[in-house]
């Protein structure tokens, strides 16, 4: 295990860790901070749920995704210089952002978040798109877990940590510039990562940039199986998580303290050191063998769920399944990123990787959302967790089926 340790020690894989956490640190100061502020400054509630509008850049990103792709900014190469603009851009706008005030200068703010949104959305699909260059087949496992924990770190400093600050320390204002500050402390990793081994040239026109990527996918081998399962892969995993918090209080008869330590604090923690662990294995294991195992680890750790449904009422009980089911998933999602990373051509990297992850979605946003109530209903929080465990094999056995493509990427570098 020491030598699959090591990975994380990687030229190419240890800057990762920095800008996974520049990737996250602007989602929470554009939504969960941003409402936390406003709602302190007395905004009226239909406000603030204006305010939820601002994440949309997130989920449209694939659109201007091949403008990435096409263009370059002309230093630090073809990815690492448009991460470093959005990060510079990002801190300028933190620091405005808190120079304005939700109570007298609500719309001057959330059309600033919006663009600042807009920004951490652009530097995602580069961050993607540079993850999926320079790593090594062997790496991408291990890379895809550091960037969890950046991101997850960051998430938790300019979440929770930002409030207390705000609350507590400096105000609002002064903890916006001080995440200014921070983005542009944090942008010196992007002067510290390489460039890819081997440079790939930018697409010879807009045009080309933004057609030849799907052309490209889809002259490949049955290349619907492998957009089917990547919507089938976390299924499972999914359906299990949509109203796990609302099992937990109200099915399972949890205190919202309870539940707030166990399937957050301790579901974070599990959920990071599975990626880490998982993210080791990989480089031993292979993709193929690393994709199967956690698929069933994540089927499997469903049956947690089950138990405390089922069960006793224990807090142990609890913590026990929440940590298994998080840990599984962690290692799902480690060797998930692997797979969208592997299913990338480099010339459109940044456009693959943004409409892969995007369909990623469909299942989590479009099946596992609207469809748990009614099967809570019907089947009660025991049979609808057996239920998801029946949910998560379709991907197993579609992953089995594919499984001379998925070794093809480990071999060649991808499909």
């Amino acid at each position: 295990m020491k030598t699959s340790l090591s990975v994380y020690m990687g030229r190419r894989v240890a800057p990762l860790l920095f800008l996974g956490f520049a990737s996250g640190l602007p989602l929470a100061l554009t939504g969960g901070t941003l409402q936390a502020w406003a709602t302190v400054e007395n905004v009226s509630l239909q406000e603030i749920g204006f305010l939820t509008l601002i994440g949309t850049a997130y989920t449209l990103k694939f659109l201007w995704a091949p403008l990435i792709d096409r263009y370059t900014p002309g230093f630090l190469g073809r990815r690492r210089g448009w991460i470093l603009v959005t990060q510079i851009l990002l801190a300028i706008g933190f620091i405005l952002m808190g120079r304005l005030s939700p109570a007298s200068a609500l719309g001057s703010l959330a059309l600033l978040a919006v663009f600042v949104a807009f920004l951490s959305a652009t530097q995602d699909i580069a961050f993607d798109a540079y993850r999926t260059d320079v790593l090594e087949p062997r790496e991408r496992g291990a890379g895809a877990a550091l960037s969890v924990l950046g991101y997850r770190v960051a998430m938790l400093v300019s979440g929770g940590f930002a409030l207390v600050l705000a609350d507590q320390w400096v105000g609002w204002s002064n903890m916006y510039a001080l995440m200014g500050v921070l983005m542009l402390f944090v942008a010196l990793a992007t002067f510290w990562a390489p460039d890819p081994q081997t440079p790939v040239s930018a697409p010879a026109s807009l045009e080309k940039a933004i057609t030849a990527p799907l052309i490209e996918f889809f002259k490949r081998p049955q290349a619907w199986t492998l957009l089917l399962l990547i919507v089938l892969y976390k299924l499972g995993d999914a359906f299990a998580g949509a109203l796990s918090t609302t099992f937990l209080i109200r099915g399972a008869e949890f205190t919202a303290s309870e539940v707030g330590a166990v399937n957050k604090i301790l579901g974070l923690a599990a959920t990071i050191f599975g990626a880490l662990y998982g993210g080791a294995l990989m480089a031993r294991l292979g993709l193929y063998r690393s994709l199967l195992l956690f698929g069933l680890l994540q089927a499997v750790s469903n049956l947690g769920y089950w138990a405390i449904a089922v069960g006793p009422h224990s807090i142990w009980l609890m913590a026990g399944a929440v940590a298994l089911e998080n840990v599984c998933g962690g290692m799902g999602t480690a060797a998930f990123v692997a797979l969208l990373m592997g299913l990338c051509r480099r010339e459109f990297s940044a456009t693959q990787f943004a409409l892969l992850s995007a369909l990623s979605a469909v299942g989590r946003t479009y099946l596992a959302g609207p469809l748990t109530p009614p099967l809570v209903a019907w089947l009660d929080w025991p049979g609808f967790f057996l239920l998801t465990v029946l949910i998560a094999l379709p991907g197993v056995i579609l992953l089995w089926w594919r499984r001379a493509d998925i070794e093809q990427i480990d071999a060649q570098g991808r499909v």
